[in-house]
This record gives C-alpha cells, sequence and structure tokens, in this order.
C-alpha cells in the first residue's frame, strides 16, 4: 500500500518547499490532542496543558477530529486555490487568508474528512449540494458522537459561522501558546527549507526527496513518486506544482495531502528520532508475520541467548534439519536472523536490535 503522486511534465522551478505556520499549528493541535503520538514533546505539551485557558481548552475540544483523527487539509489551504502553485504565507495571519479564500464547498469538503463522507482523491458531488451525500456525512457524524454531529449539522447550516469560529480559534490559539513555539520553531524550519531547496538545484528531485524520508522513492522513468504508508492514494501535479511542508512536531508522520483538484503536498518531519533506514510497510508485516509462528517464537528464545547451528537447533527443538531450515528461512528472509561462517559450522542467531526496533518500528508504521 502507498500514496503515489504522478509528476509526469513537472518543471523542477515549480516544486517549492516552505514552511508553513498554520500546519505546524495544527500539528501542535494534534500533539496537544494525541501527546501519545509524540513522546519526544511530552514536556512541551505538559507545558502547554498546565497554563491553558479553560476555556479555549474546551473549545479545543469542540472541533478536535480536524486535527485528532486526521489532519484536516483546511491547514494547507495554499493547496486549494485554483492554479495549484501557491504558497504558504510567511505568517500565520497570511496563511488565515489564504484559508479565507477557499470556497465554501471545499471548506466544508475538507471539515468533514473525518465522516469519509466523500472519496477523498476523486470528484464527485458534495455535502453542501447533494442531499444523499449530506445525510451520509450526518450519519457517519452521529457514529463518531454527538459533538462531532452538532459541529457538522452547524458547518452545513452556516458554513460562514463556523469559517469565523475557526479563524478566531486559530488566532486565540496563536495567542496563548503557539507564537512562542512558532518563534522557536520557524528558524529550524527556514533552514531545513533551504537545505531541501538546494538539494534540489543540485541533485534533482530524487536528491531532495531521499532527504524527506527513507519511505519516499522517485521513479525518475515513470514520472512517479511513491510515499510508503499504510494506505491507498493517487494524485497528479498535472499544470500545477508539488509542495514540501517541513514540520517539527509532526514525528512520526509524514502525510500526503492528495485532495482531488488541490496540488499535492509532502508534509515532512525534520529533526526526528526515526531511523535513517526505516523498514518499508511490507518488511515490516514480514517480520511480524514471521515471529507470529510458535516454532519460531521458540527458535528465537535461543537464538536471542547465543549462536546456534541448524543441527543443534533441530535437536533441541525435536524437528528434522530441513524442517529447522525453512524456519530460518523466514526469520531471515525478515531480516531477523544473522548468519555467520566459523570453520565448517554455519552459526545462526537472532538481531536482538531488530527485533527490540519492532514496537517503535510498528508504531512509526501506522502513524507515517
Amino acid at each position: 500500500m502507498s500514496v503515489r503522486i504522478d509528476i509526469s511534465g513537472l518543471r523542477q522551478d515549480r516544486v517549492a518547499v516552505v514552511p508553513s505556520p498554520l500546519a505546524e499549528l495544527g500539528m501542535a493541535l494534534h500533539a496537544l490532542s494525541e501527546p501519545a503520538h509524540h513522546p519526544g514533546l511530552q514536556g512541551w505539551v505538559t507545558g502547554v496543558t498546565a497554563r491553558l485557558d479553560p476555556h479555549l481548552a474546551d473549545r479545543m475540544c469542540e472541533a478536535d477530529f480536524l486535527w485528532r483523527t486526521t489532519f484536516s487539509d483546511l491547514f494547507l489551504p495554499c493547496a486549494g486555490l485554483p492554479d495549484r502553485t501557491a504558497l504558504p504565507g510567511g505568517t500565520l495571519a497570511e496563511e488565515l487568508d489564504l484559508l479565507d479564500k477557499l470556497s465554501d464547498e471545499q471548506f466544508v469538503d475538507a471539515a468533514l474528512e473525518f465522516t469519509c463522507a466523500t472519496g477523498y482523491g476523486e470528484y464527485g458531488p458534495t455535502a453542501l449540494t447533494d442531499p444523499e451525500v449530506r445525510r451520509r456525512a450526518l450519519d457517519l457524524a452521529a457514529a463518531r458522537g454527538p459533538r462531532q454531529l452538532r459541529f457538522s449539522e452547524r458547518l452545513l447550516a452556516d458554513p460562514p459561522r463556523i469559517r469565523s469560529w475557526l479563524r478566531q480559534f486559530l488566532r486565540d490559539c496563536d495567542e496563548a501558546f503557539f507564537a512562542e513555539a512558532w518563534s522557536r520553531l520557524r528558524h529550524q524550519l527556514a533552514a531545513d527549507s533551504r537545505h531541501k531547496t538546494e538539494l534540489l538545484r543540485h541533485k534533482g528531485m530524487a536528491g531532495a526527496l531521499a532527504a524527506v524520508s527513507p519511505a519516499v522513492t522517485l521513479d525518475e522513468p515513470a514520472a512517479l513518486i511513491t510515499v510508503d504508508k499504510l494506505g491507498e492514494g493517487r494524485t497528479t501535479t498535472g499544470d500545477g506544482g508539488l509542495l514540501l511542508v517541513p514540520t517539527s512536531l509532526g514525528w512520526p508522520h509524514l502525510m500526503v495531502l492528495h485532495r482531488y483538484g488541490w496540488q499535492p503536498v509532502l508534509h515532512y518531519p525534520v529533526g526526528s528520532p526515526e531511523l535513517a533506514a526505516p523498514p518499508t510497510l511490507e518488511q515490516l508485516a514480514l517480520r511480524m508475520t514471521a515471529l507470529s509462528h510458535p516454532v519460531r517464537m521458540r527458535m528465537c528464545r535461543y537464538l536471542a541467548r547465543s549462536a546456534y547451528t541448524t543441527s543443534e537447533l533441530a535437536q533441541v527443538h525435536g524437528m528434522t534439519a530441513p524442517e529447522i531450515s525453512r524456519h530460518l528461512a523466514v526469520l531471515k528472509k525478515a531480516g531477523l536472523v544473522t548468519t555467520r561462517r566459523r570453520g565448517r559450522y554455519v552459526l545462526h542467531q537472532l538481531d536482538v536490535t531488530v527485533v527490540a526496533r519492532l514496537g517503535s518500528d510498528f508504531l512509526e508504521g501506522i502513524l507515517r
């Protein structure tokens, strides 16, 4: 599974690496709502939460589905502008002005993404124009709880009122905690943007994307970017551009905006603790499947303590050497066992470091 971006005909001068204060505010709200996703931000989250005005905290809960379960495209409004080449604003105020430029239909569509009411990556009727889509959106919102239903009803009844509410809420968040955070983070994000822009200039798209994340690959002959994610999606730059937006608060989330008709955006974490080459989702599935077999689990118990030959393992487990070899082959294919030769003996041993990383690898993979 992956998200693919068709970049056929994309000129290099239409690829931009630019920080977004509004997108970073969205990630800040997500981290405050889901601190378990971001253990590295625990101190910051605790500090902000402790001094947060109760009224603002209540408002934060009122529409948290815009940033808790999914990162709403409303935080990257430049991507929805008609020419599909617009860039984020330099300040939060400029970005809120870009948010105002989205049509009511775009705003409602993006805000209702949490209901999965319409096909995200395809053209279709919207909840503002189609009664059946509207009914389904409200049904799905009701299934998520009364707060989501109330918000959706208000949104569909009076989009301008909700737009005004959201704008004021974001400005209040900026005053309460985000302006201070942005004053620190913007320097790191600006430096990363300059670095990626230089890579783009000197090493081309492949070099820049390789530095974004090992989960992002470019097939130059096919003009196709593939992002290894636990989900399916496809979009195209068409006659527009491609936007790369760094985030200091986003790890482990590597997000792809691929909404139909919008400019594609890669929203990627910088300065993250992720491994230089984290396993692909296919490799992760192989490893977890390999460890799920009871025989291989017992073998790992021995292989974690010392190196064994195939014959020794066969004797310990009361199995034939070919049977043990088949189980070892599965563990090796998954990258969990190393093999070395000592004289005429071939020794196998569990790669404890790789196994120990599985928990964090799994979390990074499903949250990517």
